[in-house]
């Protein structure tokens, strides 16, 4: 699909996706869940271009952005946690920490009239390790943990961890454990879309139609 005028940079990039040769913003599906995603992002993630969090905040609309910072936490993720009509959750992995079903069921039952928020940390392993360490404030929350059902497919940075995920497919395995098979398939089915197109960016050209033999 070629760029659209009303929606480039002048250097001829897409606005919303950053590409020079090929627009992937039609390919996104956008949806709601019944429950809340926030993104805490490392500092760090703002300048990569090979984050994948943005792509969750364009599709769900039920997502929220908040920066971390390592000396107070953030205010308006914080008054979320603190607000009555929400039941706060921290995706980090841990020996105490619940599968995400688990939690999103026992929310259901217990506490109906609670939107659950599920608090993701994007960035690196190592920096979500550091964000979780140096923030009591998280420290306190339950935490839960994926059960993801295959391998990360994630090729846009180097050096990735095996078992890791990158944060669109985190946000893909939610979908996909409130019960929204078909959204999270979506989601997938546009980063492996996406991670094609962004390559051949990359390499100077758009992405190039599959022939059928």
């Amino acid at each position: 699909m070629p760029l659209s005028s009303t929606n480039t940079h002048q250097n001829g990039a897409c606005a919303d996706c950053g590409l020079h040769h090929q627009c992937v913003c039609s390919h996104l599906p956008k949806f709601e869940l019944p429950a809340h995603i926030a993104l805490l992002m490392h500092e760090n993630e703002l300048t990569r271009e090979t984050n994948t969090g943005q792509w969750l905040l364009k599709a769900i609309s039920s997502t929220s952005l908040h920066i971390w910072q390592r000396k107070q936490p953030c205010p308006k993720l914080l008054a979320m946690i603190n607000d009555p009509a929400y039941c706060a959750y921290l995706l980090f992995p841990n020996d105490e920490s619940i599968a995400l079903s688990d939690a999103y069921h026992h929310a259901e039952q217990t506490s109906s009239s609670k939107t659950p928020l599920f608090i993701v940390l994007d960035g690196t392993w190592q920096e979500a390790k550091k964000m979780w360490q140096k923030s009591p404030w998280l420290q306190v929350l339950p935490s839960v943990h994926l059960l993801p059902q295959q391998q990360s497919s994630y090729q846009l940075r180097r050096n990735q961890q095996q078992g890791h995920l990158c944060t669109i497919e985190v946000g893909s395995c939610i979908v996909e454990e409130l019960g929204f098979a078909v959204q999270a398939q979506q989601l997938n089915d546009f980063f492996q879309h996406y991670m094609r197109a962004f390559q051949a960016d990359k390499s100077g050209h758009a992405l190039k139609a599959k022939t059928r033999l």
